[in-house]
């Protein structure tokens, strides 16, 4: 039997976010038929995880693989959800998969919400782009945020800057501002590189007044949809338990 794939999101007290994630994690189960799939989250929002785990556990589960809802390897990835699969129950045999980001597929999915906000690829050479990400304190999320702003450049629009809704600099509205003053800059978007609505995206959306054009969430996209099952796969073709209880 294949493993179940046990999607990890943060949670929100924004009942938008919960519904959000839900409807991604659909988009990919329809994708394989046949693969069980679920959804637990980190706070706020049930089922939790330690909660999903016991489930699979009384079905006769005994693969998991684990996949953390997040952009970037930063602190949630690293510490939060290891920690709560280290306390899974010593049935399960658990491999942790790699985060969603950086990949092409979010490249792709972050030009599909621009396009559906009224842009199209003619309109790439006169417009700057803020990707605006939720932020993080953590030097390695940083870097992947920076280096995925590069690719989206290189797709060929006009110039495009990152930028943080927390922790980090510069905040949205800063980065609109700095993409008016360049030469060649003739309209600017806010492209909020977030998966769900919640607090932080809604900062997102507040800094992006001075902008041309908002887009929307990356949510349940069909790209988002086939990376989860891109990293499921490459996480079971591992063969090798990340996180395992004793």
């Amino acid at each position: 039997m294949n493993p179940v794939l046990l999607v990890i999101a943060h949670g929100s007290r924004d009942p938008r976010h919960a519904a959000t994630v839900q409807a991604l994690v659909r988009r990919a189960g329809a994708l394989r038929p046949g693969l069980r799939v679920e959804t637990a989250f980190l706070d706020f929002n049930l089922p939790s995880v330690p909660g999903v785990l016991d489930r699979l556990a009384a079905d006769g589960v005994r693969d998991v693989v684990a996949l953390p809802l997040l952009l970037t390897r930063a602190f949630h990835a690293k510490a939060d959800i290891p920690a709560v699969l280290r306390q899974a129950p010593p049935s399960l045999s658990i491999r942790q998969a790699e985060v969603l980001g950086p990949s092409p597929l979010l490249i792709a999915a972050v030009e599909r919400r621009l396009y559906e906000a009224g842009l199209t690829p003619g309109d790439k050479s006169a417009t700057g782009v803020v990707l605006a990400s939720a932020g993080s304190t953590d030097p390695e999320a940083i870097a992947v945020i920076a280096e995925t702003a590069r690719e989206l450049r290189r797709t060929g629009w006009c110039s495009v800057r990152p930028a943080f809704a927390s922790a980090s600099l510069p905040r949205t509205e800063d980065a609109v501002r700095a993409l008016r003053a360049e030469r060649g800059v003739r309209r600017v978007a806010v492209a909020p590189y977030v998966i769900a609505p919640g607090r932080l995206p809604d900062r997102i959306a507040a800094g992006a007044a001075g902008a041309d054009v908002l887009a929307d969430v990356l949510g349940p996209s069909p790209e988002l949809a086939h990376l989860l099952l891109e990293r499921y796969d490459g996480a079971r073709a591992a063969h090798r338990p990340v996180a395992q209880t004793a």
